[in-house]
């Protein structure tokens, strides 16, 4: 039992330091500042790719349609080899709908070396650099904006000095399983690139949230976006790294009227999302799947044992110290489940989630040692070389 209250006593000690240092990670006010109208209104292109996305389309292309910006824009569709009329449906809702121009794109079969969407968001950026935009608005095909969505991001970089300005899109939680993953995913995302942290010149944390990206297109020549970053699996974190390492100031929080329209209905689908690029996350290093492992059962899985042991046994201690480790875990947890407006009871299942997400990474690294590789709908590709994958 002394090897049970020191491991509960370890824990403990790692929550305390989650919550006291490591960027209030836990905080869900981080948000858009308060729009301030800007001197004039820069000229935006707007840049989607999308693969087979005829089902979530008619919910989310209408939203960049009708988009109230002042200022000149258009939207860039980039159909990647659809199978499903993407490209054709896209054109039907322009005619339906009317608002901003579209045009229509499609980049043909990727070279070797391109990962997931970085191919079409390369086509759709060379389309847009003939217009000679200020602004790149990156944005996924599942992705809704509320009709002043471009007004609040343009007025934020303007009014904040941000080459780059991202929003975490507020993902749909109405399954069982979307309920029980979806807000955890957002919480361990913000754990391991605290969002105060991105903001702060100097500092090495950089992240990105890949549905809403409004970028400086000086500042993505400059980091040669997407050309840099090709090979990266998870290319949002890729794309705000590389913009910060060529001297770009970014900014990284939680929607307010952004939304994703995709469902996860299944524990298949959610599965599937998360381990397409957790052992990339982790950049293929087995040492790191073993710690990572190690972790997450150190920090989310012994608090509850322990008070469960702690107390079949009568070990004060293990109890004490379990049940303290376990709540602050769900203390941190509460705000996350207010944002998304879910039963706070649901804190205390924390711990199930987490082992559902460690099972989601072992099983990462075994199709990747099956020679599965990663795949973004229905395309596979490879490992990249260490060096590039680690830029």
């Amino acid at each position: 039992m002394n090897a049970l209250v020191w491991t509960a006593t370890g824990s403990l000690a790692a929550w305390l330091w989650l919550l006291l240092g490591q960027g209030f990670f836990w905080r869900t006010d981080l948000r858009l500042p308060p729009r301030r109208e800007p001197e004039d209104w820069p000229h935006v292109c707007v840049v989607v790719p999308a693969r087979d996305e005829a089902a979530v389309l008619p919910r989310s292309l209408p939203s960049l349609l009708a988009q109230d910006y002042p200022g000149r824009a258009e939207v860039f569709l980039v159909d990647d080899g659809s199978s499903d009329g993407t490209g054709e449906l896209a054109r039907e809702l322009a005619e339906r709908h009317g608002g901003l121009p579209l045009t229509v794109g499609s980049p043909g079969e990727p070279p070797a070396g391109w990962t997931g969407k970085l191919w079409a968001v390369r086509h759709g950026i060379g389309l847009a650099r003939a217009r000679a935009p200020e602004y790149l608005l990156l944005t996924d095909a599942d992705i809704a904006h509320a009709p002043d969505s471009l007004r609040e991001l343009v007025s934020a970089a303007r009014t904040g000095g941000f080459d780059l300005v991202s929003q975490m899109a507020r993902l749909r939680v109405e399954s069982v399983w979307e309920r029980l993953v979806v807000p955890a995913f957002v919480y361990f995302f913000a754990q391991l690139y605290p969002f105060r942290r991105i903001a702060v010149r100097g500092s090495r944390t950089a992240a990105a949230a890949g549905g809403c990206v409004l970028l400086r297109a000086d500042a993505a020549e400059r980091a040669r976006i997407p050309d840099a970053i090709r090979h990266a699996v998870i290319d949002d974190v890729a794309l705000a790294k590389a913009v910060k390492h060529s001297g770009g100031h970014i900014w990284l929080g939680l929607a307010e009227k952004v939304d994703s329209v995709r469902p996860y209905p299944r524990l298949h689908d959610l599965w599937r999302m998360v381990s397409r690029s957790a052992y990339a996350q982790l950049r293929h290093n087995p040492l790191l799947l073993v710690g990572t492992v190690v972790g997450l059962a150190v920090v989310y899985l012994v608090p509850p044992v322990a008070l469960c042991a702690g107390l079949a046994a009568g070990s004060a201690g293990a109890a004490a110290a379990g049940g303290l480790a376990w709540l602050v875990m769900t203390a941190t947890y509460l705000p996350m489940l207010r944002y998304y407006r879910q039963p706070l009871p649901l804190a205390l299942l924390l711990p199930v989630t987490a082992f559902l997400y460690l099972l989601m990474t072992v099983d990462s690294a075994v199709q990747h040692y099956r020679g599965r590789g990663a795949a973004w709908k229905g395309r596979t590709y490879t490992r990249p070389d260490a060096a590039t994958e680690q830029q």
